[in-house]
C-alpha cells in the first residue's frame, strides 16, 4: 500500500530528515507544513473527501469525479487546483487527475502555547 503523510515539520527536523535522507535512509512520501493551522487550511473537508474517493483509484476527469462526489463542477474544480498547486493531485499527459497513493496519514501535535 502505498501512503502519503502530511504533517507538521520546524526547520530542524526538516534538515535531520535531509541528513537521514543523504545516508540513505527512507523516509517515504511526505508533505509538511509551517503549522498544524495551515495543513487543516489546506486539507479542508471537502479536500479530504477528494483524496478519499480519488485514493487507489487510478486517473480520472474531474467531471467523473464530481459525478462521484455529487459535487459541482466549478467548487470542485477549485479544491483541486488548490491540491494541484500542494502537489498533493497530479495531472496525467491526457489531462485527468491523478491521487496516486492508496491511503493518507495525518500527524500533528497540538500543545499549549
Amino acid at each position: 500500500m502505498k501512503t502519503i503523510t502530511f504533517g507538521v515539520s520546524t526547520i530542524e527536523d526538516l534538515e535531520a530528515e535531509a541528513r537521514a535522507a543523504f545516508r540513505g535512509d527512507r523516509q517515504g512520501e511526505h508533505i509538511t507544513f509551517e503549522s498544524a493551522e495551515s495543513l487543516l487550511a489546506a486539507l479542508t473537508a471537502p479536500r479530504r473527501a477528494i483524496l478519499t474517493t480519488m485514493a487507489g483509484a487510478g486517473p480520472m476527469s474531474i467531471r467523473e469525479l464530481g459525478r462521484r462526489l455529487d459535487r459541482d463542477v466549478k467548487r470542485l474544480h477549485e479544491d483541486v487546483t488548490a491540491l494541484l498547486q500542494l502537489s498533493v493531485l497530479q495531472r496525467t499527459e491526457d489531462g485527468k487527475i491523478e491521487f496516486p497513493y492508496d491511503a493518507v496519514r495525518v500527524e500533528f501535535t497540538l500543545k499549549a502555547a
